[in-house]
């Protein structure tokens, strides 16, 4: 009798406390459009030892967020919020919660999704369009790039000798066109117009006038007048002008001599001659220009050993002009872009052969 009533007293626990637990689940729409949105609620009238659902078993719908918990009136809210991609009808089906370790069920729900009517009469229809190509990378041309830099490097290496080559030469002809005596008066006049001695650089100025005037004398009278010291050259002319060998006079060869050795005093010395005296060392260099030649007409040959001499002239070479070389560049650039693009369009077509292969594969 008494375990009866232990049961009965239980019995009646249980159920007074399940009625006082209540849980609820209700959507604030019942019909969308597909790919709205419906908000789905459960309320648990509990706020301890409450295990809410994860929404599981959705057939047609999709959960697009899961909001926080909320405790209001001392209830647990939690809300979902849900959306549709296909039409029909679709139930929210009943999800279990545990209170203090026991089960309670909500209702199920039914959602209706219904598909967006278009009127086909009033739509405009537009025309299908091509299938759009991808769009063009370096690594489409960087074979040609490469190319091109590199025949543009080998032009412009052989346009730099080539040219280069033109004008050192040209100017190698243009310097020995002068006679010795005709350069030595052009270096005079060269000089004149630096203004070294006014500038206060006698030294450069003396330096660069006995440099004019040994260079005339090695050229045009045949003596190593650069490497010679000054007595050594005077020595010389004084020896060839008493065999007649030169065209001169002993005052000449005393005004260069003191002329030489004015220099030396300026370049080792730190002599400062005057403006005048400058002056005049240049009318002397001048006058010894003027009167220092080589005797053309004294000659030592025997004219009994004189032979007959055939010169035979070299046949001259006509070198190309430069728009002929720029021309035949070009078209060597030409022919080597014409290579590479083959190359390139013979790529293109074993690409697009091996594809379809790939593609069966």
């Amino acid at each position: 009798m008494k375990k009866i009533l232990v049961y009965i007293s239980f019995f009646i626990s249980l159920v007074a406390f399940s009625q006082s637990s209540k849980v609820e689940a209700v959507i604030d729409t019942s019909k969308i459009r597909i790919g709205e949105q419906f908000l789905y609620k459960i309320s648990v009238d509990e706020t301890e030892n409450v295990i809410l659902p994860k929404l599981e078993n959705l057939k047609g719908l999709e959960i697009v967020d899961t909001l926080k918990i909320d405790t209001i009136n001392k209830k647990l809210i939690r809300k979902y919020i849900l959306t549709g991609f296909d039409s029909g009808a679709f139930y929210v089906p009943r999800q279990q919660i545990f209170i203090r370790n026991q089960a309670f069920l909500t209702d199920s729900l039914l959602i209706n999704v219904t598909t967006v009517a278009v009127d086909t009469t009033k739509v405009k229809a537009f025309a299908i369009k091509g299938i759009k190509g991808e769009p063009y990378q370096f690594d489409d041309y960087k074979n040609i790039i490469f190319w091109l830099l590199g025949i543009l490097l080998i032009v412009s290496s052989v346009l730099y000798f080539a040219l280069k080559r033109t004008k050192e030469d040209d100017s190698q002809t243009s310097k020995t066109l002068l006679a010795p005596y005709q350069e030595a008066l052009k270096s005079l006049s060269l000089l004149d117009k630096k203004l070294l001695w006014q500038n206060n650089k006698t030294k450069q100025y003396y330096s660069e006038l006995t440099g004019v005037l040994r260079h005339y004398i090695e050229r045009e009278l045949n003596i190593p007048a650069m490497e010679t010291t000054t007595n050594g050259l005077i020595d010389t002319l004084s020896d060839f002008n008493n065999t007649n060998s030169i065209l001169t006079d002993k005052e000449t060869i005393k005004r260069l001599e003191s002329l030489l050795k004015q220099a030396d005093l300026v370049k080792f010395a730190k002599s400062k001659p005057l403006a005048h005296e400058i002056e005049g060392d240049r009318n002397v260099a001048e006058h010894i220009l003027n009167n220092l030649k080589p005797n053309i007409t004294e000659t030592n040959v025997a004219v009994e050993n004189i032979q007959e001499v055939i010169i035979v002239e070299k046949p001259t070479v006509k070198k190309p002009s430069i728009l002929v070389k720029i021309l035949v560049i070009v078209f060597l650039i030409l022919i080597a872009i014409g290579f590479v693009y083959g190359i390139s369009e013979a790529n293109k077509m074993s690409n697009s052969l091996k594809s379809p292969i790939n593609n069966v594969q």
